[in-house]
């Protein structure tokens, strides 16, 4: 029997930390983001649809997707930035259920998707726990606008784009408090795995 477990947080909350320990442990983990540059690649079913809507001015002169000259089209177009989910999501989604799929019949113990909008894309029904990497409201917009290199204010509108961290944490399975050290937020990994029932050693 495999535990899927879906990791999420929230933007700044430090997810990918958790992320890299799963990896570190050798458990796989099905990354959403490099799976949506993926599908975007020249030669997938998803770059072929987007050169149809969006035009040939989004691409560069090897005919790879220029990300920035797509954003600019979908960031200032509520219309648009659904033309492209519509687009891209359905092949994430499939590629994400396929490698599930295949890890679950190898045998795979513990597999892990990293769904950085899980909440925001309702997909509950693809994990059994969902794990959700938590900080502070304060420490996540101190963390954010440091990293970005970003006011208050913008972090704060970057932060509002997704549900609250504070809802998540409620919705969750279990949480990891990530607004101490690396080590605490391990400790506190292997502690909820324990109580799965699976033991990393």
């Amino acid at each position: 029997m495999s535990i899927v477990v879906g990791l999420t947080g929230s933007i700044a909350t430090g997810k990918s930390t958790i992320s890299n320990m799963f990896k570190d442990w050798h458990i796989p983990v099905i990354d959403a983001d490099l799976i949506s540059r993926q599908v975007v690649e020249i030669g997938q079913p998803a770059y072929q649809q987007i050169v149809e809507t969006f035009g040939e001015a989004i691409l560069y002169d090897d005919r790879t997707l220029n990300r920035q000259a797509l954003g600019a089209i979908v960031f200032k177009d509520e219309a648009e930035r659904k033309r492209l989910n519509q687009i891209i999501h359905p092949q994430i989604r499939k590629s994400m259920i396929e490698q599930r799929d295949q890890l679950k019949k190898s045998g795979y113990k513990l597999i892990v998707m990293d769904i950085p909008l899980l909440f925001e894309s309702e997909l509950f029904d693809y994990v059994d726990k969902v794990l959700v990497v938590y900080v502070d409201p304060e420490i996540q917009l101190n963390r954010l606008t440091e990293r970005d290199q970003i006011s208050a204010e913008q972090a704060l509108e970057k932060i509002n784009a997704q549900i609250p961290i504070t809802e998540k944490r409620k919705r969750a399975d279990a949480i990891i408090n990530n607004g101490g050290n690396v080590e605490e937020s391990k400790q506190q990994l292997i502690n909820v795995l324990d109580q799965w029932g699976v033991s990393i050693h």
